[in-house]
């Protein structure tokens, strides 16, 4: 019977369609978060790259922080991620879901 294994792929699809291994991921002492980086980091976790623990760690992020990246990606894709237009995107999604 095999139990629950921790088998990870060696890289996955990083947002731009490139390969995203782990020595591609933005380095752990990352303070600027542009856009890229931060979808880089979103695609790892889907991808099962790295857990949600070890990107809170590696990049010392809260968990609020990491689940609003992947709420904008999942919303509104990586222009979600923009801080300059964050309202705009949320209000855009909240309408969305009007009607």
């Amino acid at each position: 019977m095999i139990e629950n294994q921790n088998i990870r792929p060696a890289k996955v699809i990083g947002p731009l369609g490139e390969p995203l291994t782990i020595a591609s991921l933005p380095p752990p002492n990352t303070k600027r978060w542009v856009v890229r980086r931060k979808a880089e980091v979103v695609a790892a976790v889907n991808g099962g790259l790295l857990t949600i623990d070890e990107v809170l760690e590696r990049y010392n992020l809260t968990l609020e922080e990491f689940a609003g990246w992947q709420r904008a990606v999942d919303r509104s894709g990586m222009q979600g991620l923009r801080v300059t237009r964050i309202q705009h995107y949320r209000d855009l999604y909240e309408r969305q879901l009007k009607y």
